[in-house]
């Protein structure tokens, strides 16, 4: 090189440098406020969440036969088949014994108590690659009856109004969303 590209060579390096050193905490400082914005929105989320619960939520660990909280003590649940960083599926089964059509399917871990009875996700395959989908259906446990009130391909969904024969599911899969009216 000579001294003349050699001179322009330096100029422009120091030209990119400083500018840089300039702008490196002004985008340093917009990360770390994007940061704390989404952690605050998220905060405030889980926050208006509990203002208005949808039900008693019911949340199992992975351990032998557990009781059903909310239940009184009339249903057991077992984990079945767990997705690597997806759902875990649960079989229910009476605590007092007598055989149920619970029994015949693996639920996911979401379960709505409400007066008429659980709310369940009914899984209808165990094929990861087929996930998800399952029905949204009503046991009644006085009946022993499992009753489908919809079908919802997303594990996004919560119960978001309820009236005297009516209930509203919310659902949402990453990309879009909507909400699915059914009659009790």
């Amino acid at each position: 090189m000579n001294k003349f590209q050699l001179f322009f060579h330096h100029l422009f390096r120091f030209i990119w440098n400083a500018i840089f050193i300039i702008s490196y905490p002004i985008l340093a400082s917009f990360g770390l406020i994007f940061i704390g914005l989404t952690f605050l929105f998220s905060k405030l989320s889980q926050l208006l969440t509990r203002i208005r619960p949808e039900g008693n939520k019911v949340v199992f660990k992975e351990s032998d036969w557990e009781t059903l909280p909310y239940s009184d003590e009339l249903l057991e649940a077992k984990l079945i088949k767990q997705i690597m960083f997806g759902p875990a599926g649960f079989q229910l089964r009476r605590k007092d014994g007598v055989p149920s059509v619970l029994s015949d399917y693996v639920f996911g871990k979401k379960v709505r108590v409400i007066e008429e009875g659980f709310i369940l996700e009914k899984w209808n395959t165990l094929d990861s690659k087929q996930m998800p989908d399952f029905d949204i259906c009503l046991y009644n446990p006085d009946e022993d009856s499992l009753r489908s009130l919809t079908n919802i391909k997303c594990f996004d969904w919560h119960v978001s109004e309820k009236t005297d024969q009516e209930l509203s599911f919310k659902w949402f899969d990453g990309t879009q969303g909507g909400e699915v009216k059914v009659a009790l």
